[in-house]
Order: C-alpha cells, then sequence, then structure tokens
C-alpha cells in the first residue's frame, strides 16, 4: 500500500480544482505534482493561462494560486505497480471537503479517463458535484498531442 505524499495545492481563492488519480513515481520522488518530466501539465496549464512554463515547485505553485488553481488526486493510498494507472488496485479516497469547505471551487476538472472513474465512482457521491474529465496530459496519452491537449483545456478559463 503507497500513501499519496503530496499535499493538495489550494487556498480559500481557488475556483478550480484538478484532481489526477495518484502521483506518478517521479512525482513522489520529487514531491509535487506532475513531476515527470515527460508530463504536458505545467505546459498545457500555463499556455492556457497565457503564462511561461513553471520549473521550480515553488513556481508551480506559485502559478496554480495565482491562476485560483487547486490541485490534487482522488487517491489518498493504493496498490499501484510503478506508475501504471491501469494497475492500481484496493483503493482509499482523499477527502475532497478539506477543499471544497474551504475554497470557492466553482468546477471540478478531472485528468484523465482513470481519475474520472476514480472520482465517479468513490468521491462524486460524496461533493455531490459532476467532474469534467479532460484527457491526460500524461505521457502515455500518446495519441493526444501537444497542441490538441491545450485546446481541450481551455474549457478550465472559459466556464463560469
Amino acid at each position: 500500500m503507497i500513501i499519496h505524499p503530496i499535499e493538495p495545492i489550494y487556498n480559500k481563492k481557488s475556483e478550480i480544482l484538478i484532481l489526477g488519480s495518484f502521483p506518478s513515481v517521479k512525482s513522489r520522488e520529487e514531491g509535487f505534482f506532475y513531476g515527470h518530466p515527460q508530463n504536458r501539465f505545467w505546459k498545457v496549464t500555463s499556455a492556457v493561462f497565457n503564462e511561461s512554463t513553471p520549473h521550480t515547485i515553488q513556481e508551480k505553485r506559485k502559478f496554480l494560486l495565482r491562476n485560483k488553481i487547486a490541485v490534487w488526486d482522488v487517491i489518498h493510498s493504493c496498490e499501484i505497480t510503478g506508475s501504471s494507472d491501469s494497475s492500481i488496485k484496493d483503493v482509499i479516497v482523499n477527502d475532497l471537503m478539506e477543499i471544497l469547505n474551504t475554497a470557492d471551487i466553482k468546477h471540478i476538472f478531472v485528468n484523465g479517463k482513470k481519475a474520472f472513474s476514480l472520482y465517479n465512482k468513490y468521491t462524486k457521491k460524496q461533493t455531490n458535484i459532476e467532474a469534467i474529465c479532460l484527457p491526460s496530459t500524461s505521457p502515455a496519452n500518446a495519441s493526444w498531442n501537444l497542441e490538441r491537449l491545450i485546446e481541450e483545456w481551455k474549457v478550465i478559463r472559459t466556464l463560469d
């Protein structure tokens, strides 16, 4: 059983909650979200908000909070082989109410189909909020190039 080692990023001004499934090996080693250099999360979100891509953990944290983005994952702990979402089992979910009771979250987005299915299976009944599924920024989602991801992810700025 691996326990999620990264605290959620949010503050009371956060309006957008982006959920992944569970951090990759690289993210767990780095101690921050989307730490694998091939994951396109930071390139995509910075393009959506017309900003330079953040590189350090401090830059990433400031970028998220400045743009009213909260980031966490659906899963608190699980059995997982490497970073493979398809190997996830024995799921215990995070309590999203910690964020929802503090921040002014208007929309919940999930990064990829696995996070979407986990959210709907375990968490939606707790939050009673429909999540919007975005294509995964993971390098495993090779059928989506960077430009296509950016176009799809622009929805996080256009919903009120």
